[in-house]
Order: structure tokens, then sequence, then C-alpha cells
């Protein structure tokens, strides 16, 4: 079942890198007493994700924090070294917290996986928006096959 407005997140845990190496990171942590802006990208490196999803939220994330984000985070059906590489490729800096899902259990919980085999890519999340708080999501936008209009940066704003 997919995730809607008003539903708990779901719990697991994320691959992130830290200091001193791959490290991990609880969604309970991610999300308790905080507002989270979680997107997810098919993949790292790929077109649209690199040269329009990722980049508005980092180009937005002031605006995004004047509305009471606390965090912006990234995830993408990739492994932690990826998702890092691809972080410090895109300088995200401090404004985007790069997220590793990298079996997909993440995007499968949220009921938001896509098969990409046809593509090479195998099982994927969707590209989405999803605005929570305090471990509720209270806007889910989630994209049509092929399409970037309601998951970008500008669209979350006008949704907060």
């Amino acid at each position: 079942m997919t995730i809607s407005a008003g539903q708990k997140m779901p719990s697991g845990v994320f691959g992130v890198m830290t200091d001193k190496g791959p490290g991990a990171i609880s969604s309970e942590d991610l999300f308790t007493g905080k507002k989270v802006v979680l997107i997810s990208v098919p993949g790292a490196f790929t077109p649209t994700c690199s040269m329009n999803h990722l980049p508005g939220f980092v180009n937005e994330a002031a605006k995004l924090q004047a509305k009471g984000v606390d965090t912006i985070a990234c995830m993408a059906v990739n492994d932690v070294f990826v998702m890092d590489a691809w972080g410090k490729d895109r300088d995200v800096g401090d404004n985007v917290m790069m997220l590793a899902d990298g079996n997909g259990e993440y995007a499968r919980a949220l009921g938001l996986e896509m098969d990409a085999t046809g593509f090479g890519m195998g099982m994927r999340g969707q590209r989405f928006a999803i605005i929570v708080d305090d471990g509720v999501a209270t806007h889910v936008a989630v994209e049509a096959p092929g399409q970037f209009e309601v998951s970008k940066a500008e669209a979350i704003l006008d949704a907060l």
C-alpha cells in the first residue's frame, strides 16, 4: 500500500556517509520532532535527477528552511558511496542529507518502488517528495512516469 498524507512514516534505516566512513540513520532519528522534506529519485547521476530534481532543492534550501523545514533529505536506491559521490558532484554541502536506500527496502515500505529493469537499473524508488512533520506524512507528491512537476522544489515550497 502506498503511503498517503496523514500516515506515519514506516520504520527503516538509511545508509549515510560519515567522517569515519559508511554509517546509518534510522527513520525515527531522521523524522522524530522535525519537519523533513524527503525526496526520492530513481537514480544518482541520472539526467533529470542530477540536472533538475536535486539541484532544485539545493538552490531552494534557504526558502524551505524559512518555511520551517529542518532537514531536506534525498534518497535513492543506490549505495552509500554513490550517494556520497553524487552529493559531492552536485555540491549539496549541508543543504541536503544524502540517504542510501541500497536494497530499496524503504521505497518498498513506502509502497513507492518501481521496476526499472527495462532500463537496466533493477528495482528503484519512484520520483517523489514527501513533507514529513514529526514522523507523519503531511503531503505526498508522486510523479507520474516520465514526469517532473509535483515533486520539484517549487511545488513543495507551494505545499508548505
